[in-house]
Order: structure tokens, then sequence, then C-alpha cells
């Protein structure tokens, strides 16, 4: 694997990597995740938090992902960084619009 760190102030803070490399990893943690899921052993839902991260890596803008749940991108912008809690009706569209099975049931 071809890995670049990039460092601030001597400490790691950003990796880059291939893209091909960055979708081999994403394969194996879902398969990974379905591995343990099939064996009984439950496996965590990705956090809200992370939303942005995997909203970019799906390629998909802001804005694009804010229209097909149905909020602005304002508003998208601010559950990306935690200032505002999505209600259930929001998780579920975010969960379907994401593919993220039982997202919508995560407190």
């Amino acid at each position: 694997m071809s890995v670049q760190v990039i460092m601030r102030d001597g400490v790691p803070e950003y990796a880059v990597l291939p893209w091909d490399e960055y979708q081999a990893l994403l394969s194996a943690r879902d398969q990974r995740a379905a591995a343990l899921e099939s064996a009984g052993v439950p496996v965590a839902l990705p956090r809200f938090s992370d939303l942005s991260a995997m909203r970019v890596a799906k390629g998909m803008s802001q804005e694009a992902l804010a229209r097909s749940v149905g909020i602005s991108p304002v508003y998208l912008g601010l559950i990306e960084s935690g200032e505002r809690d999505p209600g259930e009706a929001i998780r579920r569209s975010l969960a379907r619009a994401m593919e993220i099975e039982g997202w919508e049931q995560e407190a």
C-alpha cells in the first residue's frame, strides 16, 4: 500500500492513498462486517459525525445529499458538524440515501 502521510507540527494529520487502494479498504471493511454479522456479532453503525466523510467517499456533494433527503444544504452542514441532531424522519431519509441499513434505529 502506498500511503503518503501529511504532517502538521510533527503530528500526522492526513493520509493520502490511491483511490483503488481506498476502495479495496472499504471493500475489506464491508466483507469483515458481513462476516461478523453472519456470525451473530453486532456490528457498530457509522456515527452521524462520520456523515461528511461517508458522503465524500460516495462522491456526493452536500447539496445533492441534502436535496435527496429533502433538507437544505445548510441544515445538512449543521448535522455534519454536530450542531444539529436529526429527527427520526431525517435519519430514515439519510439512511436510505447513504444506503446504511439500521442507521434509522440509532438513537
